[in-house]
């Protein structure tokens, strides 16, 4: 029994060190790498002298290292304050929502007084930190006792207190995202329940800051919202990955029906148009996550489960064709319990992986670090990797 437990532990440990290192550093120190050495005249460094040049080692790259909290579980969600490199909130599967505002050293729960404690998502309004959402539901779907929630909760003074915004029967939220401008305009990527047909899931939109809110695309009773993404310099341009899913006791069944797939919105979020560009693989096909490049909103990328088509697709003209650029299994290996795909801020070409591991590509999908077997500096040593944040002011 003691083996047992602590065993348990020490996977959860390395579980958070794998979600919340990922948050904690900046784009800059993701895409850091080791200076060449550099020779400095004894003068330069104020000593006199005739001696001969003095040669400098390079600094040790940076690295990611354990943070905690350790009583919080496994960590499914995490983000951070832009511009403020001190201030995390993090979020557990079934342990609420922690927050730090001393870059780590310390944290403190702020969730314990809400009826559910499984987090999905996490999102703070660009245009007002003090705005936090938490999207209630365990997201990261691998067997069926996994924690349900009750729906959308909002902060307006930084997690001090919360309120419950609805959407109290869509069982588990993928995805958060607040219009980078308007902190009223708030969209909700929900997987469902996944224990069988429902019609809460899809994709909600509220343009009151969570009073009502309006189902804007919807599948079928089978199928939810896997991911969400806007263009920050364009945020009426959005896509929305669908995931048709069947959670039992006796297994998983993820894409054995239609539902599964890619859309396109161009009028943020109230309509959207099924991509059906032939460069994506066709049916069957199970989970979905996608990323609009921040720095370049033609760039988007889909991390797809697929039998054999491949793993990571790539569009570079806004998500109208598609290309398939690796065929790494280790991307999507186990793919409902993963699927998470990131684009560094200041960087297109440079796409962050969480999944059994995590991978990190600097060539635009094509090749990838971590169980595909690319040389990563400051890689993460992880069995769990669930969620990433990248501040978008800091690079």
């Amino acid at each position: 029994m003691s083996l047992s437990f602590a065993s348990h532990r020490k996977l959860s440990l390395g579980l958070l060190a794998a979600a919340l290192v990922a948050a904690v550093l900046p784009a800059r120190t993701l895409g850091a790498r080791a200076q060449e050495p550099r020779f400095l005249e004894e003068e330069e460094q104020g000593r006199g002298g005739g001696g001969g040049p003095v040669s400098v080692a390079p600094p040790e790259p940076l690295k990611f290292r354990y943070m905690g909290p350790a009583p919080a579980g496994r960590i499914a969600a995490v983000v951070g304050v832009p511009g403020d490199a001190k201030t995390y909130y993090l979020g557990s599967a079934s342990g609420g929502v922690w927050k730090t505002t001393d870059s780590g050293t310390t944290f403190k729960p702020v969730f314990d007084d809400q009826p559910v404690q499984a987090i999905g998502s996490l999102a703070i309004a660009d245009s007002d930190p003090n705005q936090v959402w938490a999207g209630t539901g365990e997201s990261w779907i691998i067997r069926y006792s996994d924690v349900m929630g009750d729906g959308v909760y909002k902060s307006t003074d930084a997690g001090a207190t919360w309120k419950n915004m609805g959407l109290k029967e869509t069982g588990r939220i993928a995805r958060v995202l607040i219009h980078p401008t308007n902190p009223n305009v708030v969209y909700v990527c929900a997987v469902g329940r996944a224990t069988g047909p429902q019609q809460e899931r899809g994709v909600f939109k509220t343009t009151d800051g969570g009073n009502t809110w309006k189902q804007t695309l919807f599948v079928n009773p089978d199928t939810g919202c896997s991911g969400l993404t806007l263009d920050p310099k364009n945020p009426n341009h959005m896509m929305a990955a669908t995931w048709q899913l069947e959670q039992h006791t006796w297994g998983q069944f993820s894409g054995t029906k239609p539902g599964s797939g890619i859309y396109n919105s161009t009028d943020g979020g109230d309509t959207w148009k099924k991509v059906t560009d032939p460069g994506l693989p066709h049916d069957p096909i199970g989970k979905i996550d996608i990323a609009i490049a921040p720095s370049n909103g033609q760039r988007v990328y889909a991390l797809i489960q697929t039998k054999d088509q491949g793993s990571m697709w790539r569009s570079d003209d806004g998500g109208a064709t598609w290309k398939v650029t690796s065929w790494d299994r280790s991307l999507t290996g186990r793919a409902g319990y993963y699927i998470r795909i990131a684009v560094n801020p200041f960087n297109a070409d440079d796409v962050l992986v969480s999944s059994s591991s995590h991978h990190r590509s600097t060539d635009g999908g094509k090749n990838f670090s971590g169980n595909g077997g690319l040389a990563n500096q400051g890689n993460i040593s992880c069995g769990d990797c669930h969620d990433i944040w990248m501040d978008s002011k800091i690079e």
